[in-house]
Formats: C-alpha cells, structure tokens, sequence
C-alpha cells in the first residue's frame, strides 16, 4: 500500500500542481469540488465494504443474482477494500485538495503584501475546502452504513457489467 501510495501521490500531485498552477480560480475550485467528489465516493465504497453482510451476498449469489459474485469477494476482502478507497484514494484527493487551495490562495494573493489579508484568505480557503469535505464525507459514511449490501452490489453490478463489455 505504501508504494502504490507513494506513486500515485507523486503521480497525482506532480500532475496537480501543473494543471492547477495554470488553471484559473473558477477551474481550480471546480477541479477541487471533482476531488472533493471522488473522495466521498470512494469514502463511501470503503464504508460500505467494511459494514456489508457477508451472507447476504451469499444467498445473492446461490440465486444467481448479478453482481453478487463480486459483491462477495468485495466484502471478503473488506479490508483491502476500504483501505485502499477509504485511506490510498480518499487521501490523495484530501491532499490534492489542499494543494489546490494553495494554488487558489498564491494566485488570490500574488499581488499584495498585507499578511494579515494573505492570513485571512488562507484561513477561509482551508475551512471551506475543510468543511465541504467532512460535510459530504459524514452524509455519504450515513448513507454507506445503512445501505452497505446496496452499494456493495451496485458497484459489483457495475463492475461485472464492465468486465463483460471488455471481453466482447
């Protein structure tokens, strides 16, 4: 996990601070809304493996229901699941977050001097990326406890789906 890590955070960060260092600030707060996004997302699937019901998709599976195959092997290896959704993803997009909000904040503040405004900018822009990612994450971690077996066999839908597709 450390590696994989590593390499996507230097991966995603390199790329970040490229494209956020030439976006303006519109395009920037929509790129950390995007992140903001994928890490509830990912946050919720996380949750969702580590409360679902393995016997459930066991008897899903027995009925031959699609998606319950990868339903189960998800909650089997619910560990790993959230692990790399809830921690490896939903961090890099928390720390691609902050580095977008440094980039909004250099370029908000580029052209003065006045530290107690540079101070002031920084604070809101940190609280409100801040608060709009616990925000979303505490509705989603509610949503991925109580409907943990319906997420888990979408996303299992979703991926035999695809899985058929690209072997056609």
């Amino acid at each position: 996990m450390f590696i994989t890590t590593l390499c996507l955070s230097i991966a995603f960060g390199f790329l970040t601070q490229v494209v956020f260092s030439n976006l303006g600030i519109i395009y920037a707060i929509l790129a950390i809304l995007f992140f903001i996004f994928i890490s509830t997302i990912f946050d919720m699937i996380g949750i969702a493996a580590a409360s679902s019901n393995e016997d459930y998709f066991k008897d899903l599976k027995l009925k031959k229901i699609e998606g319950s195959t990868t339903a189960l092997s998800i909650c089997k290896n619910c560990e790993k699941v959230c692990s790399f959704c809830a921690d490896v993803i939903g961090d890099i997009c928390s720390t691609l977050c902050g580095a977008g909000g440094a980039c909004i904040i250099i370029t908000i503040t580029k052209n003065t001097d006045n530290l107690k405004l540079i101070t002031l900018i920084s604070i809101l822009t940190t609280a409100l990326i801040a608060g709009i990612t616990i925000f979303f994450k505490a509705l989603m971690k509610e949503y991925a406890v109580k409907q943990s077996n319906k997420i888990i066999l979408k996303l299992g839908k979703i991926y035999e789906r695809t899985l058929k597709k690209s072997k056609k």
